[in-house]
């Protein structure tokens, strides 16, 4: 007989959940990359919990570490980073879950035999009833950063840039993001649409601004999402939603667009339903991401009315035949600072020089780009980012050394939970002709 496909071994909920965020914070990758794979090592009635859990374990991971330093006489070693993780999961069970408090202890010590670490039972016993005993204490000593469970040097940028919206920023990135629905204009209204929703019991509200938008009053598996499959509705948070409003508004119907950097797909897509042009060209880098678009498109049906090219939008002579669009979507590549509640990870792996780097990215991309563009034709600038850098001077230094660009409508920052929306940024540019 042939033996059986080896499976993984299955590894309780905690001890996984450390294993995720040791792996995050050494360099293993994204949450999104790795999650799946901790998942897999999970009975699957926990694998929702662990998602849940390793995402609010980032969420709050300042104030967690800031909590736990106050309660270690020494710091730990570098090579104990586990036993470290292990104790701010404790803190976070005790702190921002409803597990019983006894559970939360008892069951985080057990997860110290599982390191091979025997000599941390005890502290982690010891830290995390000190932890009981004195939890307003410890809070009320946190630093502003550490309260705010944000990077000193991403605060420090969002007071420079925001004086008088920085906490409300910060606030609002440690909520969890709700779940945004965009109903498909070729196949229904919204309205019929939250009918149908309403109807197996998924009640969800209009967003102001975005005439397609749907906001589930709580999440939802896409399973559950009436003719999904079929192509009804796709998920797409609001403010990403506003990049089809301008350019429909900007543009003659008819047009060919060009969306440079397309992954997953959701503003292709978006533009397609609408009808307004007439093709459209989309590229990305990643040709793994690529395929989330290949896919999304043929869900919908609109795969014929799409070219899809894995390249470097910056690198023309890859891709460009050297007919011009006659408008040209720049999504940039960015901090994603705007959508830091539905990936909290990314204040724990950006650092403070990534940003010169990305700004001479974008830089680089509306330069290149905007030789693919017509005379009279419309460019809009877009970035998930609430960073001024990537942003408003960076539209600023673009007009400032392009003489034929000039600013259509005032630039648009949305802030992290404006109408529920995420951190967005655009800026609706022309190209003058003759």
């Amino acid at each position: 007989m042939k033996a059986n496909a080896a499976r993984p071994v299955t590894i309780s909920l905690r001890l996984a959940c450390v294993q995720l965020m040791q792996q995050l914070q050494t360099g293993g990758g994204s949450l999104t990359r790795l999650l799946p794979t901790a998942q897999a090592r999970v009975v699957e009635r926990e694998q929702a919990q662990l998602q849940a859990w390793s995402y609010g374990f980032a969420r709050f991971s300042g104030e967690l570490a800031g909590i736990v330093d106050q309660l270690l006489d020494k710091p730990l070693k570098k090579k104990d980073l586990d036993v470290y993780l292990l104790l701010q999961l404790g803190i976070f069970q005790l702190r921002h879950t409803p597990t019983s408090a006894h559970a939360a202890v008892d069951e985080t010590v057990k997860v110290s035999k599982h390191l091979k670490k025997p000599w941390a039972r005890g502290l982690v016993n010891a830290v995390l009833r000190n932890y009981q005993r004195r939890a307003e204490e410890l809070e009320s000593a946190l630093l502003e950063s550490q309260r705010l469970s944000h990077p000193d040097w991403l605060l420090k940028r969002l007071q420079e840039d925001w004086p008088d919206q920085w906490r409300h920023i910060c606030e609002q990135n440690n909520q969890q993001a709700p779940m945004t629905l965009r109903v498909n204009s070729r196949r229904g209204s919204t309205e019929d649409y939250q009918q149908r929703l309403l109807a197996v019991e998924c009640p969800a509200a209009s967003v102001p601004e975005a005439q397609q938008a749907l906001c589930l009053e709580k999440p939802a598996s896409v399973q559950q999402l009436p003719g999904f499959d079929a192509g009804d509705v796709s998920v797409q948070d609001a403010a990403a939603q506003l990049a089809a409003g301008y350019l429909s508004r900007f543009s003659a119907p008819g047009g060919r667009l060009l969306d440079a950097c397309s992954a997953p797909g959701g503003k292709t897509a978006h533009a397609l339903e609408l009808d307004h042009f007439s093709a459209v060209v989309a590229l990305d880098q990643d040709a793994l991401r690529l395929q989330r678009v290949a896919d999304t498109l043929t869900r919908l049906g609109l795969a014929e009315r799409a070219q899809l090219h894995a390249v470097d939008a910056g690198e023309l002579e890859q891709w460009w035949d050297g007919e011009a669009f006659d408008a040209v979507l720049l999504d940039a590549p960015c901090s994603g600072t705007g959508v830091i509640r539905r990936h909290p990870d990314i204040k724990l792996l950006r650092r403070d020089s990534d940003i010169e780097v990305l700004v001479a990215l974008q830089a680089q991309l509306l330069d290149q780009l905007w030789r693919t563009l017509k005379p009279g034709g419309f460019f809009l600038y877009a970035t998930c980012s609430t960073l001024k850098a990537e942003n408003e001077q960076q539209v600023e230094a673009f007009l400032a050394r392009t003489d034929d660009a000039v600013l259509l409508a005032d630039t648009r920052q949305i802030f992290p939970g404006d109408n529920g929306m995420d951190g967005f940024f655009y800026a609706p540019i022309g190209k003058r002709a003759g």
